[in-house]
């Protein structure tokens, strides 16, 4: 499992007031399955806690049965947010400074999400970029082909790989991001 930090530049009215918000990213790398851990525009300590506390939980968090958690050494999250990930059960292992080569297939999703989707849209509200988000990561899981998973669609629906019926088009955020199959029967 690795962990991201996407910083995202929210448009406002007026154009000096431009807002930075970070959004946090864990990964499976078996699986490549991609979660929103959460976000802020000014991330504070309870805020990261409150996040490894969601991260944790035994039911809904997403490390359940992962051992580890690869980091990078971003100060936000700090020796609190290591302590309650250490509690539940996964070790942090902080990588190198500077080493984006070290995870590079959360660092891909996170260049798609920023070319493919946010690079496109003016955000105004804090709620459109996680919305945006996460119809994105559904689109990654359910509707894209992952080349370093054999072409695969990491969340496949019956109706994939169906070679008869109509052809559809799905589309996602008012049809940015698209992808076509056959209703299945």
């Amino acid at each position: 499992m690795g962990s991201s930090h996407l910083r995202h530049h929210r448009g406002s009215a007026a154009p000096q007031e431009r807002v930075t918000y970070d959004l946090l990213f864990v990964i499976d790398l078996a699986s490549r399955g991609v979660h929103l851990a959460g976000g802020a525009t000014n991330p504070t300590a309870d805020g990261i806690k409150q996040i490894a506390r969601n991260l944790t939980d035994p039911l809904d968090g997403f490390p359940r049965d992962k051992r580890y958690l690869l980091m990078h050494r971003d100060s936000k999250c700090g020796e609190a947010f290591r302590h309650l990930l250490e509690q539940a059960g996964v070790h942090c292992v902080r990588l190198p400074a500077r080493s984006p080569n070290r995870t590079p297939h959360i660092e891909r999703c996170m260049r798609t999400l920023k070319e493919e989707c946010l690079d496109r849209m003016i955000l105004f509200v804090e709620n459109f970029l996680q919305k945006a988000t996460h119809q994105f990561l559904a689109h990654d899981h359910r509707e894209r082909n992952h080349q370093g998973m054999d072409n695969r669609i990491l969340d496949a629906g019956e109706e994939v790989g169906q070679l008869q019926g109509e052809i559809r088009c799905r589309q996602r955020l008012g049809g940015m991001l698209r992808s076509y199959d056959r209703e299945a029967a």
